[in-house]
C-alpha cells in the first residue's frame, strides 16, 4: 500500500486531479506529489483534507 493511500483514493473517487489540490494548497503539483510519497504530518494531512473539501464545495456551488 502506498503512503497516503486514503488521500489518493479520495482524490481519485471524487474525480479531482492532484494539480487542483496542489493549486488550492498553493503548492506546485510536483511538490504535492513529493508530499504524497511519505506519510503526512497531522498538519499537512489536515491541510490536504481541507483543500479537498473546499474543492468539492466549490464544485457543488458551480
Amino acid at each position: 500500500m502506498k503512503a497516503n493511500q486514503e488521500i489518493r483514493d479520495r482524490i481519485f473517487m471524487n474525480r479531482l486531479r492532484n494539480w487542483e489540490v496542489a493549486e488550492k494548497l498553493e503548492l506546485s503539483d510536483s511538490r504535492f506529489c513529493v508530499w504524497l510519497r511519505t506519510p503526512l504530518s497531522k498538519d499537512r494531512k489536515h491541510r490536504v483534507e481541507k483543500a479537498i473539501d473546499e474543492l468539492l464545495a466549490e464544485r457543488k456551488e458551480g
